[in-house]
């Protein structure tokens, strides 16, 4: 009994859409009125199919004619049909018109996919301010600085508004309105953020050669390195290996308490005036290491050693801007220069000697009669890093420190050696 009331349903169904089809396909069979003219086309007596297609066939042959011209500066964008569409009234217009009657029947124009079209051409006409910027330069003067430029933008909605204006009135040229976007940085900021905050120097014997050109090789790879903000420095990182196939030659080094010949000799040099240089900017120095032995260059507990991959210099940039590194070498000398953007504070970085640790007794070496190595005492002393804001000093880190002593080392005949 279902079944047989679903099949009764499913008939009645299709006779319901055949009737309808069938009225509808009447009603284009039907014809206008005698004397009908739309839009100053005569249509009457004709099929209400045949009318509507020669009402839209004929529109469609005016719209080709017509042309978009939306104008972006020297850029010109050109639009018509199929791309411009149209929506019209001539279906219910006909089957409204009586005889003779005379109808004017609007048809309203639009551009397809719009916004896209709009996007596209501002997206083309607009440009993105150039923001105030400088070259950090290696040589010569630190910095050149350049002025930022205003950008363009489009007035997103005006452009879709003209255009739907003109589409609805004769075809005007439609104009792309921009607006001037004037940079967000300030050059007077930028040159605030690259001051100098701090020049240090060291000294050295410019007649060896060997110290010397890695000295000079190591300060190259460290010259013009820019530290990102919040961004470390490693040592050994940027200057490398220390080895003959990087182009480092054999000097002087501290190696278990003496000074030994190894590859590198005088790199030491090279950290610890940057060293100096990074804490009198107060950066901040992750890691550093003092050496076993005093050296000359530098007030003790203000040296900081580099050996290998275990004891390296790091120093981490602690300001809203970046940090600028510059290193030049002479024949004698190194100077570290960091600039950057200022905290407001004057550092100090002082040396204290506080103690001393007695020179071991000589030590016998097989040689010719006399010294062979003058040896020192010992140095215990403290370095101390203060900040000062002009009306108070405060005291940022301490750093103590033992310099071991060495023995004089006397040389004396073969025969006097093995005797005492």
């Amino acid at each position: 009994m279902i079944k047989r009331l679903l099949k009764i349903t499913a008939k009645l169904g299709a006779l319901v859409l055949l009737t309808g089809a069938v009225f509808i396909c009447a009603g284009f069979m039907q014809k206008v009125p005698q004397g009908v003219i739309i839009n100053g086309v005569a249509v009457g007596g004709l099929p209400y199919g045949s009318a509507l297609s020669i009402l839209r066939n004929n529109e469609i042959q005016e719209l080709a004619e017509k042309r978009l011209r939306i104008c972006a500066g020297a850029t010109v964008y050109e639009y018509a049909y199929p791309e411009i569409g149209f929506t019209d009234d001539f279906s219910s217009l006909l089957f409204g018109a009586v005889r003779n009657g005379e109808y004017f029947c609007p048809v309203k124009y639009y551009l397809k996919g719009e916004d896209e079209v709009v996007n596209y051409i501002c997206r083309s006409s607009e440009r993105a301010p150039t923001e105030p910027y400088c070259a950090f330069n290696k040589s010569g003067k630190p910095f050149a600085y350049y002025d930022g430029s205003n950008g363009l933008e489009c007035d997103r909605g005006k452009l879709l508004n003209d255009i739907r204006s003109s589409l609805d009135g004769g075809f005007n040229e439609v104009n792309v309105h921009t607006t001037s976007v004037p940079p967000q940085g300030i050059l007077d900021d930028l040159i605030k953020n690259t001051r100098q905050l701090y020049s240090y120097a060291t000294y050295f014997d410019g007649s060896n050669a060997e110290r010397r050109c890695n000295i000079k090789l190591a300060a190259e790879k460290l010259n013009g390195v820019i530290l990102g903000v919040g961004e470390t420095l490693s040592f050994n990182k940027v200057v490398g290996e220390r080895t003959e196939a990087n182009g480092f030659k054999t000097a002087k080094i501290i190696r278990d308490g003496k000074f030994v010949d190894g590859v590198g000799g005088g790199v030491c040099q090279v950290s610890t005036t940057l060293y100096n240089a990074a804490v009198l900017s107060g950066l901040d120095v992750i890691e550093y290491h003092p050496h076993t032995l005093r050296v000359s260059y530098v007030p003790p507990s203000r040296d900081a050693m580099v050996s290998g991959d275990y004891f390296d210099l790091r120093i981490k940039n602690n300001r809203l801007t970046p940090i600028y590194i510059r290193v030049n070498c002479t024949f004698n000398s190194i100077t570290c220069i960091v600039y950057g953007q200022s905290d407001g504070f004057e550092y100090s970085f002082l040396s204290n000697v506080t103690g001393k640790i007695p020179k071991p007794p000589a030590q016998i070496a097989e040689g010719d009669d006399g010294v062979i190595s003058y040896g020192c005492e010992g140095t215990l002393s403290e370095g101390i890093i203060v900040k000062s804001n002009g009306k108070e000093s405060f005291v940022v880190a301490r750093r103590q420190d033992s310099y071991a002593a060495r023995a004089d080392v006397i040389g004396v005949k073969n025969g006097d050696a093995a005797g005492g």
